[in-house]
C-alpha cells in the first residue's frame, strides 16, 4: 500500500525551511536559555475578559455542535466589521466561520482550483502558502519580489508565462514576513491583471489590525473586484486568540454556500463558545485591537532606533505586522547561515529569509514577540554580530 501523492507532496519532497526553528526548540527542551524571534506568537495571551466570555457561554451550555456555517451572530459581526472598514457591503451569508486562518487558505484555494490548475502567490510567502495549494491538488507558482522595492509586487513581475493555466492569485498585506503593505497602486495593478486574465484573488488580511504606517487597504474595495475576492480573517492576531482557532473567509454570496458545503464534509464547524467569545472581543472594538498591537509599534520604534545608529543591517520599511525582515547580505552569509550562525552564537533564534522563498535570500525574519529590554539586547547583539561577520568578510 502506498499514501497518496497529494498528501507526501504537500512540502514539495524537501524541507519546509524551518530547520532553525526546529533546532532552537531542541536547544530550549536541552535547557538552553533561547531568545525566541521566530513565530508569530504575542508574548500576551488572550485578554482575561474573552476568556471570561468563553467561560460563561462553556458552562452556559454552549458545548455542542454549532451551526457548521457559524454562528449568526458571529457571521452579522464579521460582516458588520468588514462593511464599516471597506466600504463593500457585506452581509452573514458572505461568511464562513472557519477554524483559523490556515483552514480558510485552504478552503479559499480548494474553491478556487481544480486539480492541476495554478496557483499564484508572491514571494517572500508565509511559509504554508505552497503547501497548501498542493493540498488541493494545484501547482503553486511563486511570483518573484525585490527587495529593493520592499517586496511588493509589480504588474510586470506577473509574467505570462507564469498567469498560462493558473486560476487564482494569493496576497498578503500588512505582509508577513516582511512588514510590507500593498498601498493602492500596487492594488490596483494586481486587481487589473486579476480583472485581465480572469483570475480569482485571495487576499490573506490577518494583520489588518496591525498597521504602524499608511493604511490598509482591502482589495475587495477596489471598484469590479467584490466579486473575484476571497477575503480571510482571524482573531489570532487581532486579538491574541492564536489557540482559539477562529478565522473567517468572506467572498461572493454563491462561494460561500459551496464552502459550507465543504465545512459539512470536513470541519463541521466551529465550537459555539469559542465563537460566542469572538462576538464578545469582536464587540469591544478598536481599544481593544489597539491594546493587542501597542507592543508591536513599541518595538518597531525600538527595533527602527537601533538599526538606524549602524550600517551593516539593513531594514525592510516596516509598515505593518509583527515582524521585521532585516537584509544581512553584508555579511557574506545566506539568512540560513546567518541564522544559524547567530543561534550558535548568542544563542539566538530568528527565521531564515529562504524559510518564505527564494526573493529574501540574505535576510533574516525576526518577530517583535519578546519583552521590550529583552528584544532590544537581541537585536542589539544580532546587530554587532553582523557587524563582526561583516568584518571578517572584509578583512
Amino acid at each position: 500500500m502506498e499514501l497518496s501523492q497529494r498528501i507526501t507532496n504537500i512540502t514539495g519532497g524537501g524541507s519546509d525551511g524551518w530547520d532553525v526553528f526546529y533546532k532552537a526548540r531542541r536547544m530550549i527542551a536541552e535547557g538552553t536559555d533561547v531568545i525566541e524571534l521566530t513565530i508569530g506568537e504575542h508574548d500576551i495571551r488572550t485578554d482575561p475578559i474573552i476568556l471570561s466570555a468563553m467561560d460563561i457561554s462553556a458552562r452556559g451550555g454552549h458545548t455542542g455542535y454549532a451551526m457548521v456555517p457559524g454562528t449568526q451572530e458571529l457571521r452579522e459581526a464579521v460582516a458588520t466589521r468588514l462593511a464599516e472598514r471597506t466600504g463593500v457591503p457585506t452581509t452573514y451569508e458572505n461568511i464562513l466561520i472557519t477554524p483559523g486562518g490556515q483552514s480558510a487558505l485552504f478552503a479559499a484555494h480548494l474553491a478556487t482550483c481544480s486539480p492541476g490548475t495554478r496557483a499564484l502567490f508572491i514571494d517572500p510567502y508565509y511559509a504554508t502558502y505552497p503547501g497548501t495549494i498542493r493540498s488541493v491538488g494545484a501547482e503553486p507558482v511563486a511570483i518573484a519580489t525585490h527587495a529593493e522595492n520592499a517586496f511588493k509586487p509589480r504588474a510586470e513581475d506577473i509574467t505570462s508565462e507564469a498567469i498560462k493555466g493558473a486560476s487564482s492569485l494569493l496576497v498578503n498585506t500588512p505582509n508577513n514576513p516582511t512588514g510590507t503593505i500593498y498601498e493602492r497602486d500596487t492594488l490596483q495593478a494586481i486587481a487589473q491583471v486579476c480583472q485581465e486574465q480572469d483570475l480569482w484573488l485571495i487576499s490573506d488580511e490577518v494583520y489588518d489590525t496591525q498597521v504602524w504606517e499608511g493604511a490598509h487597504l482591502s482589495p475587495r474595495a477596489l471598484p469590479g473586484m467584490a466579486e473575484r475576492t476571497l477575503v480571510i480573517g482571524s482573531m489570532s492576531k487581532s486579538h491574541a486568540m492564536t489557540g482559539s482557532r477562529i478565522g473567517w473567509i468572506a467572498a461572493p454570496k454563491e462561494v460561500i454556500t459551496h464552502l459550507i458545503n465543504l465545512a459539512t464534509h470536513t470541519t463541521y464547524g466551529v465550537p459555539g463558545y469559542i465563537q460566542d467569545a469572538a462576538v464578545f472581543a469582536l464587540a469591544q472594538g478598536n481599544p481593544l485591537e489597539e491594546e493587542v498591537a501597542a507592543p508591536f509599534r513599541r518595538r518597531r520604534k525600538l527595533a527602527s532606533d537601533i538599526l538606524a545608529a549602524q550600517s551593516t543591517v539593513g531594514l525592510i520599511p516596516a509598515q505593518g505586522a509583527m515582524y521585521i525582515m532585516l537584509d544581512v547580505r553584508a555579511t557574506g552569509l545566506s539568512g540560513e547561515e546567518f541564522a544559524n550562525s547567530l543561534l550558535d552564537t548568542h544563542h539566538i533564534a530568528t527565521m531564515p529569509g529562504e524559510s518564505f522563498g527564494t526573493s529574501a535570500h540574505g535576510h533574516v525574519r525576526v518577530a517583535m514577540t519578546v519583552a521590550d529590554e529583552r528584544f532590544k539586547q537581541a537585536l542589539q547583539t544580532l546587530v554587532d554580530h553582523a557587524e563582526v561577520l561583516a568584518s571578517h568578510k572584509a578583512s
